[in-house]
């Protein structure tokens, strides 16, 4: 019997990762074509059906995305109808982006494409919730050790 290398692209976590978020993207591909979203546009209206009219600074912050990635989204979102970006009334240096009403009214469209993903999953609800929380914890302990890590010698 042969040793397990840890170093083996099986064996490591990032790679695991990597292929299902690869998986999930793609399944969710089709679903978010026939509704006029790609699948980062689709994570930005998530936020916002969430909570609308948010700050592009409070958008970015939710999505861990910087704001030079995230406006080409907003723009196109925007072009395509589904977002107004004002300047705020109250911060004239803050942008706030909105839904409009097609905007809004995708979001039923969009919880049948996710609930498609769901199922073509396999997976229950009480795994897919402990799964979630598990990969929500380990992106909050990595990111808290983001300032502490050092690069080996």
């Amino acid at each position: 019997m042969s040793a397990v290398d840890p170093m083996g692209l099986d064996q490591q976590l990032c790679f695991a990762l990597y292929a299902a978020t690869h998986a999930i993207t793609r399944s969710y591909t089709p679903g978010l074509k026939s509704i006029g979203l790609t699948y980062p546009q689709y994570l930005v209206m998530v936020v916002l059906w969430q909570e609308d009219a948010l700050t592009l600074k409070a958008l970015a912050e939710r999505l861990d995305l910087d704001s030079p990635t995230l406006t080409p989204l907003l723009k196109r979102l925007e072009a395509n109808g589904f977002v107004t970006r004002t300047r705020s009334r109250v911060d004239e240096r803050a942008l706030e982006i909105r839904l409009t009403p097609v905007g809004r009214a995708l979001r039923g469209p969009a919880e049948q494409v996710r609930a498609g993903v769901v199922c073509q999953s396999g997976l229950q609800p009480d795994s897919m919730s402990r799964m979630r929380a598990e990969l929500h914890s380990l992106a909050s302990s990595l990111k808290g050790s983001e300032t502490t890590a050092k690069t080996p010698g």
